[in-house]
């Protein structure tokens, strides 16, 4: 199988975009800036989703389902979500289609059919939400309300690319609502911590965690916490948020509680959401110039036997032992295929899984049963060695957790040494260009200068990190005073 990828080196960008579809991942649609997810991309996000479905579960979180369509006077309710989400909506505003009496054969809007309020397709689902917690909310005993949908979100992106930004793409969506404000807070810096668990536990890619600028955060939200990531370029990816809402949506759809004194309050929101483009950072994060590389935890097929044989005998010797293996591995929860493909030469084989990444590829010729021996070859290193089949299993389980821990560490190494600390406009700008990564500067804390300096350079205040150190200094634009260093990067 003859891959032929562009590297890294030669075009980032293009490279992305080649394995993406290369792995069978995703590809672009008929729809203009859409994409089709397919199988073996699904699967990739099904494993996402039912991690961290089963993380919001543990953390007492209960799916619901809302609709698609936002009535336009409802999304308006809140202004500010409202403003900041206007210029992506996609708009209902007929429900039927007539033949077109000019035209044989086509269709036409009906002019008759125009809806009385044009309906929102749903950018995020707040206004939705929060209208119909009117309703079950009336008593601190209704709270707190811990509530999550897995949805399809439309955002009229102009520039699109595959999982990274597309104007239809999957998602989850949590929506709480609490009698405190301390509880909001708190939920939202828990839920933070989920996305951050998942991205370093099941993704392996090490995030920093952080409160976005006021011009960054979320329209509509009083805080929004995030994590980051770097990617391989030298680019940020923002993997995760989680909003404090305040009362903004509450005040906006009448959200009131009769506390235990029975007096009327608004309750407070909070609202987090990871969505389809942690497919395009767990490749950006880990993948190669052979194709992808999957972190163990995430990988729809683990481990991949592949037969190597000239005569039907061999192959029937060959499938006894895979077929047994099989077995083993299953009753050890690792999910493993046997390639009996006799279609395709072991070769074509070897050169798909490595493309597909699929972390261990046990290779299995009349050699080895001779020898009682296999092939274990290393997805990530590229690494091949010889063992003795005792034992095999438990050795290969042992080296997929230490595959994962591999992938985070290499990951990690990669993102502390492309972490700098500078002190001047000029070492900024030098250093996003030759080297990239967080820039770690002090800023003025004005939308000002953090607007200047995105309009100069297209690099962006990241996050304020949350363990950053107080450290008076000066801002590197303005010479301002400045209470700490913030993280700015070029981002996706």
């Amino acid at each position: 199988m003859s891959k032929n990828l562009t590297t890294r080196a030669e075009d980032y960008s293009k490279w992305y975009n080649e394995l993406v579809v290369k792995a069978d991942l995703a590809e672009n649609s008929g729809v203009r800036g859409c994409m089709v997810i397919k199988p073996y991309g699904y699967a990739i996000w099904e494993k996402m989703q039912a991690e961290l479905d089963r993380m919001f579960k543990e953390t007492g979180h209960s799916n619901a389902y809302f609709p698609l369509f936002v009535p336009k006077s409802m999304f308006e309710a809140e202004e500010k979500n409202a403003e900041g989400f206007a210029k992506e909506c996609a708009i209902v505003t007929h429900y039927r289609l007539k033949n077109d009496p000019d035209k044989p054969g086509k269709l036409m809007v009906d002019p008759n059919a125009k809806l009385e309020e044009e309906l929102i397709v749903r950018p995020t689902s707040e206004a939705i939400i929060w209208s119909t917690y009117k309703t079950w909310i009336q008593s601190y005993r209704d709270l707190p309300l811990l509530i999550n949908q897995w949805a399809n979100v439309v955002r009229w992106e102009m520039r699109t690319r595959l999982f990274l930004r597309t104007a239809e793409f999957l998602w989850q969506e949590g929506h709480t609502a609490h009698a405190t404000k301390l509880e909001a807070i708190e939920e939202s810096e828990k839920m933070m911590n989920v996305y951050a668990d998942f991205a370093e536990n099941f993704m392996a890619i090490p995030v920093i965690k952080g409160l976005k600028t006021e011009t960054e955060r979320f329209a509509g939200a009083e805080e929004t916490y995030c994590i980051e990531a770097l990617m391989q370029d030298g680019r940020a990816l923002q993997a995760g948020t989680s909003h404090f809402l305040g009362q903004n949506f509450a005040k906006a759809f009448d959200v009131k509680f009769a506390n235990q004194e029975g007096k009327q309050e608004y309750v407070w929101g909070a609202s987090w959401g990871v969505s389809t483009r942690l497919m395009g950072a767990l490749v950006m994060t880990h993948s190669d110039d052979n194709g992808l590389v999957l972190p163990p935890n995430l990988a729809p097929i683990q481990v991949v036997i592949v037969p190597i044989y000239k005569t039907e005998e061999e192959l029937e010797a060959i499938t006894n032992v895979a077929t047994e293996l099989v077995s083993e591995f299953k009753k050890m929860g690792i999910s493993i295929k046997f390639d009996q493909r006799t279609t395709q030469k072991p070769g074509f084989k070897f050169a798909e899984w490595e493309l597909k990444g699929v972390p261990v590829r046990i290779a299995i010729g009349p050699k080895d049963l001779e020898n009682g021996t296999f092939e274990i070859a290393r997805r990530d290193l590229l690494t091949k060695e010889t063992k003795p089949k005792e034992g095999i299993v438990i050795y290969v389980k042992e080296l997929l957790e230490q595959i994962q821990i591999d992938l985070f560490d290499r990951a990690l190494n990669y993102r502390n040494t492309h972490i700098t600390e500078v002190n001047s406009f000029e070492e900024f700008k030098e250093i996003l260009e030759t080297k990239g990564g967080f820039i770690a500067a002090h800023w003025d804390g004005t939308a000002e200068t953090e607007e200047k300096i995105k309009e100069l350079t297209k690099a962006t205040i990241r996050c304020i990190p949350l363990d950053r150190k107080e450290e008076q200094g000066n801002c590197i634009f303005s010479g301002a005073k400045s209470a700490g260093r913030v993280l700015f990067a070029k981002a996706y």
